[in-house]
This record gives structure tokens, sequence and C-alpha cells, in this order.
């Protein structure tokens, strides 16, 4: 979810659903290749799936869509192509094999989207307000985004994440879905205020709980 209003910083609240057993690091400077770039990092793939340019201000994410495929390349390079070239992101990844994914980037400039359903990718440019972003696509009207947008434009977004526990129900905002020998669960949450040259992430591993949340700024 994201909120732009021009001439003001911009606010995204990430929440990150994942297998238990897939590690990652918390948010950092944690790619050579790109100084100044801040994110969470998976650690079996080596990218991500928020990031941020400290310096430009902008953010990137990445959602995986309802739409399944197996055996394909990871998505967690799209984010940082993003932050780095822009709208000319595809210029230098190839998403042609790649899972079906929605993508966001975010900046002082607005926010753009774009929705790759594994045969054909598009793109809009957001008007200024309250945007959300589920595996449905772009402010969907699916149960997740039809239950909590409403509550997400009139209340504290942190008090809406910590108003549920986890739960398996279809549309919860924070999951936890126990599989085979693994759980496919809300790992992480983080809200990102952005703005060029200043940065702050509050973010926890347990985002339901409200008193776990912790504030880091870039510049330290």
């Amino acid at each position: 979810m994201t909120r732009w209003t021009p001439g003001e910083p911009v606010r995204i609240l990430a929440i990150r659903d994942e297998f238990t057993s897939r590690d990652f690091d918390p948010p950092g400077e944690w790619w050579p290749s790109a100084p100044g770039v801040i994110g969470g990092r998976d650690q079996r793939a080596g990218g991500s799936w928020c990031v941020t340019d400290v310096a430009a201000g902008t953010t990137a994410l990445v959602l995986n869509r309802r739409e399944r495929q197996t055996g394909t390349p990871s998505r967690g390079v799209l984010p940082l192509a993003a932050v780095a070239a822009g709208a000319q992101w595809t210029d230098r990844i190839d998403h042609s094999g790649m899972a079906a994914f929605n993508l966001v980037l975010t900046g002082p400039d607005g926010v753009t989207a774009w929705t790759w359903d594994a045969e054909r990718l598009r793109r809009v440019d957001l008007d200024p307000g309250l945007h959300v972003f589920t595996s449905s696509g772009v402010d969907p009207d699916d149960e997740k985004a039809t239950a909590f947008t409403p509550r997400f434009a009139a209340e504290d977004w942190l008090d809406v994440v910590g108003s549920r526990e986890p739960s398996d129900e279809i549309g919860a905002l924070v999951v936890r879905h126990p599989t085979e020998g693994d759980v496919y669960a809300t790992v992480f949450g983080q809200l990102i205020t952005a703005t060029p040259g200043a940065l702050e992430i509050v973010h926890s591993r347990t985002p339901w709980l409200r008193d776990t949340w912790t504030a880091q700024r870039w510049p330290a």
C-alpha cells in the first residue's frame, strides 16, 4: 500500500508473506553494486521484495500474483532494477521467463505499477492518493482490499495491521497457512517513509504485535 501526495514524503506499508523456512535479512545496505539502496535481503536468492534508494527517495516492491508457475527465475531482482533504472527497468531485466508479479515503483514524482500475468506486461501511472496492491493487482476489489482499504484510509496503519491475529481465512491481512512440511505466513512488515536523502523504516517480524515494531533511519 502506498500514499503519495506531491511535495510530501511517500509512505509505503509492505507486508511480506512467505514460507517461514525461507530465511531473510532485515533492512540494510546489502548490495555492493547498489550503494545507498536499503532493503531486506532474501538469503536464498540474494534479491529483495522491497528496496529504497535513499538519495533518490524512490522505493520499489514486488508482489507475487495468483497465477502460479514453477522453476522460474527469482523475482527478487526486480525491485533492485526498478530503483536503479526507473521505468526503464525492462531494459535491464528479462522478465519474460518469470512467474506472474506486480511491481510497484514510488518516488517524489509519483507511483507507477506494472502487472505481469506471465503473458503480457501492463503499466499504469497512478493518481495521487492511497493505493492498495495485493496478489490480485492494483487497487483490486478482492476480499482483502475490500475489507481493509477503508480502514487504512481512516486509521493508523500499524493499528490496522495489529488488529488481527494471523489467520488462515481468505482475505486475511496477516496470514498463517500450514502446509505439508512448512508454513506460509506473514513473516515481515515494514512502514517506509521516504523523501530524497532521508529514509525511515519501521519494521517487525511479528507485525501483528504492535510493540515489536522497530525504527531505523538512513543516513544513520
